[in-house]
């Protein structure tokens, strides 16, 4: 199962498990993942965890902005639409550092949603 692991000066904070089908991001207290701060809208963002349509056994994580005021980003690039999430991809919510961490990726994982699109 991944993670998504709260950065504090490049130190892990906090640790949420992702295991959906959805996780909801935000301030608001009914959010899976809730994040108290003033940068952060009250539903700010969501990760949808489904099964890989091509490998059997395998899941894929995609994260969705929900029209945020602060924005959503992954890797410095702010979301426009959904996107999925690699190992190691670092997650900006509001002023919020975040990595994901999805130990059970693999290449052939990859190669499958590149040949998808």
């Amino acid at each position: 199962m991944a993670t998504l692991s709260q950065l504090v000066d490049n130190l892990v904070a906090t640790t949420f498990e992702l295991d959906g089908p959805r996780v909801r991001i935000g301030r608001h207290p009914e959010n899976d993942v809730q994040i108290d701060e003033i940068s952060v809208s009250s539903r700010h963002a969501f990760i949808d965890v489904e099964p890989n349509a091509y490998l059997e056994g395998t899941t894929d994580y995609f994260i969705s902005d929900n029209n945020s005021t602060n924005g959503t980003f992954v890797n410095d690039i702010r979301l426009t639409e959904r996107q999925r999430l690699n190992n190691n991809d670092v997650v900006r919510i509001g002023w919020n550092i975040f990595r994901f961490v999805d130990e059970d990726e693999n290449t052939l994982e990859k190669t499958a949603f590149i040949l998808e699109e």
